[in-house]
């Protein structure tokens, strides 16, 4: 504090003069300043003017010397810095001195030009120019002036330095004195007095100060009397007694009280009770506080938390009197320690409760959790995920191995999941191999995905039971309070459905319930179905996408895009097709026989137009990459007769983002075999850059959502677009790969890519994917009518 008033003080005096004085002294030297700045014009003005005569008639002549005897007179002048002597000719340029010093100001110059008086009148012979140092705010100033200002600066600090000393003497010595007493009284705990006479306020403080104090005293001396006898009948008393105030801080505590709790007098008295209560029960202890006291006296049980750390249940008894007028609330409460009681209730209910095997909740007990979760979920506005786990091949154990033998794939699957589960959540053993798991949050459906993620991944690697490796999965189903469900048995039933559908699915996951969830499975049977009847009778082909030439429209080569030609339902869209195969393992099967009849339709299309170098570009999906790929893809294109620098095979960032070194290798080996890459659906990916130097890309395809863009109506996107696809083309090139932009559909498209200089490409501007059979007929046709232009 004293500090603070003695700064507050200081700053005053020091504002006083900023704001007063360094303004009078800045104009002061301003004025000064500029007085020197108009003297030092006037006499360089007059230098140069007579100067520039004298120099008049030795430029005119060419006198040289004559010149630099002038120009070093002029240099003698003390303000001068450098003179510059320049005749128009440029024969004589006389600058002195060759080295001069530039002062810390810098130059100023002035220059003028020199006219001799010639009979036909002035002629302009050249130019002088003068260097001299620009006048400072401080070197301006005169003896006399300089004197004035220290003189003033002198009456300045004279007066600054009274005023701080008579502030120390006057103002800061007695309040010290005064700040040393309050705090002697407040550390020590005893009465100080000020040692302080004068007849001004601050000696009047003093003695009103002091006549405090000695009052103070006598009340202190009554009321400890006082509270010496209380405090002797309290803690004499065998039992544990507290009392709390009206915030719940802990007033008073019996010696009995902290020989049973281990607490210490002064670490305990302040606090709230609630603060002694472990977390899990504070919100039931608040509760049991809020109902109403039988005969002025309420009772209820919780837990404690002892000085060690080890948790008592207790019974406490309270007895409060309300405030009557000024007087205080007062409060007596007695606890008495029921640790073993409770200890023996909760051992029977937890029996009845507890799966004997696995150690975690069984039905029953898993039933009365789910309905206290959803209570509380209904009172935190939360939701409950309710996520239930079958573990798949557990029955073949049980077969094979013996019973015990699946006793301990329980066992250890429990162990693994007890590290999984998060606090506070709920797991279940329902019976058998089916467990339950409840987990409340605001946001659940991330937390239960992730957690049921992870469950499965238990299962990556095999477990090892009695010598033998066996190896499972977990198929999960999740369900949401109150999303899907209204009640917990609801809830139960329909994460049980969704784990049964993801039974159906191919094990090995998770599941969402959806309501949709039956008509959903229904029709994925039903893809899969089309899949295994599509294989069976040989009814997906290959369809032919034309790529061509932008500039000239000539057909370069074709796409390969699968269809199944369905004899009831016509033709099939590829899309659910492809992502039901690369589910469930048909993908394999079905990508090699669309191969197979690419291949067949090229060799058949390039038979029917005698047009040998058309290429084929053909698509894989990640799970077809495996080494024996490139091998396949040789012998099949022996077998039709196809150059391999005719197959050009497409990856995508999805192969490419595993960063596998496997596929890198079948890469090489495609490249090594004479087959062509290309980058597909280029510009979406994350790395896609990376890619053109990390892999041997031949050909660029740009994704169709920048074709799109090219002919926007928003300006900004159009723009943004074009300028991509610009530099696209521009890196691809540089790259030395081929660009083919996807998704034509107008002219105005392709005139746009002609102009950008992309290549090939292809789209509905062009043509659709059709049959080859559909290719073959135009090109006949095609033949027929040039054959008979020809004739004609």
């Amino acid at each position: 504090m004293t500090r603070s008033v003695e700064s507050r003080f200081l700053a005053i005096v020091a504002t006083t003069i900023f704001i007063l004085v360094v303004p009078l002294f800045g104009l002061f030297l301003s004025l000064a300043t500029d007085r020197a700045t108009r003297e030092l014009q006037q006499n360089l003005d007059v230098v140069i003017a007579a100067n520039a005569q004298a120099l008049a008639k030795p430029l005119w002549d060419f006198d040289r010397e004559s010149v630099e005897q002038i120009t070093a007179t002029i240099v003698s002048n003390g303000m001068i810095s450098r003179v510059t002597v320049k005749d128009l000719s440029g024969d004589i340029a006389v600058s002195m001195p060759a080295l001069p010093r530039w002062p810390k100001n810098g130059l100023e110059t002035i220059s003028r030009e020199i006219y001799y008086r010639a009979m036909e009148g002035p002629k302009l012979v050249g130019t002088i120019t003068l260097y001299y140092s620009r006048i400072g705010m401080f070197n301006s100033l005169r003896q006399a002036e300089a004197l004035l200002i220290g003189i003033f600066m002198l009456a300045v600090i004279g007066v600054v330095g009274a005023a701080i000393i008579g502030n120390r003497v006057m103002v800061m010595k007695p309040l010290l004195k005064l700040t040393a007493a309050i705090e002697a009284t407040r550390q020590l705990g005893s009465r100080h007095h000020v040692d302080w006479q004068s007849n001004d306020e601050i000696g009047r403080l003093a003695r009103s100060f002091n006549a405090m104090q000695i009052k103070l005293e006598q009340e202190e001396s009554e009321l400890k009397l006082a509270h010496r006898r209380s405090t002797d009948i309290y803690n004499t008393t065998p039992a544990m007694l507290f009392s709390l105030d009206e915030e719940d801080r802990i007033t008073g505590v019996s010696d009995y009280w902290l020989v049973a709790t281990g607490y210490r007098r002064h670490e305990i008295v302040g606090r709230r009770f609630i603060e002694l209560v472990p977390p899990a029960a504070q919100d039931a202890y608040i509760d049991r506080k809020k109902t109403r006291s039988i005969a002025g006296v309420l009772e209820a049980t919780t837990q404690f938390v002892c000085a060690d750390g080890s948790i008592m249940d207790v019974l406490i008894a309270e007895a409060r009197r309300d405030p009557e007028g000024n007087t205080e609330a007062l409060s007596l409460s007695v606890m008495t320690d029921v640790t073993a009681l409770k200890q023996s209730e909760e051992r029977n209910h937890r029996q009845a409760i507890t799966d004997h095997l696995t150690g975690l909740c069984n039905r029953q007990g898993f039933e009365s959790a789910l309905d206290l979760e959803i209570r509380a979920t209904d009172a935190a506005a939360e939701e409950l995920a309710c996520i239930f786990v079958d573990l798949d091949r557990f029955k073949w154990i049980n077969d094979n191995l013996g019973h015990q033998a699946g006793d301990q794939v329980l066992r250890n699957f429990v162990a693994r999941m007890g590290d999984l589960v998060p606090q506070g959540a709920t797991a279940a053993r329902l019976g058998g191999d089916e467990f339950a798991i409840l987990v409340r949050a605001s946001a659940v459906e991330p937390l239960a995905h992730t957690l049921a993620r992870n469950l499965c991944d238990i299962f990556i690697d095999p477990m090892v039971i009695d010598g033998t490796s066996v190896r499972l999965s977990a198929s999960i189903g999740i369900a949401l309070y109150p999303r899907h469900a209204s009640n917990a048995a609801e809830l139960l039933q329909k994460s049980d459905m969704a784990m049964y559908s993801k039974k159906r699915d191919g094990k090995n996951g998770a599941q969402l319930y959806d309501p949709q969830l039956q008509d959903h499975t229904r029709q994925r049977a039903e893809i899969e179905h089309d899949i295994e009847e599509g294989l069976a009778n040989d009814w997906f082909d290959a369809f032919f996408q034309p790529i061509v030439e932008i500039q000239s429209g000539r057909v370069m080569g074709y796409e390969a895009l699968m269809r199944l030609v369905h004899p009831q339902r016509g033709i099939l869209a590829p899309a659910p097709l492809i992502a039901v195969a690369e589910e469930n393992g048909a993908i394999t099967r079905l990508g090699g026989q669309v191969l197979e009849k690419a291949l067949a339709n090229l060799a058949r299309l390039s038979e029917a137009t005698g047009d040998q170098d058309l290429y084929l570009a053909v698509n894989f999906s990640p799970l077809q990459f495996d080494p024996s790929l490139p091998v396949r893809l040789a012998a099949l294109t022996t077998e039709y007769g196809i150059a391999p620098r005719r197959i050009v095979i497409e990856i995508t960032e999805a192969t490419l983002l595993h960063d596998n070194p496997q596929i890198l290798t079948i890469l090489d080996e495609f490249n090594r075999f004479g087959y062509r890459l290309a980058l597909d659906d280029f510009g979406t990916g994350y790395s896609s850059l990376s890619y053109l130097n990390r892999f041997p890309v031949d050909i660029v395809k740009i994704d169709q959502s920048f074709i799109r863009a090219l002919a926007d109506e928003n300006p900004e996107l159009r723009h943004k677009s074009r300028m991509l696809v610009e530099g696209i083309t521009a890196i691809s090139h540089k790259m030395e790969c081929t660009v083919v932009a996807e998704g034509i559909e107008t002219d105005e498209q392709r005139q746009i890519l002609a102009d950008f200089g992309v290549d090939y490409g292809q789209g509905y501007l062009f043509a659709r994917p059709q049959a080859v059979t559909t290719l073959m007929a135009d090109a006949s046709m095609q033949l027929a009518r040039s054959r008979k232009v020809s004739a004609g």
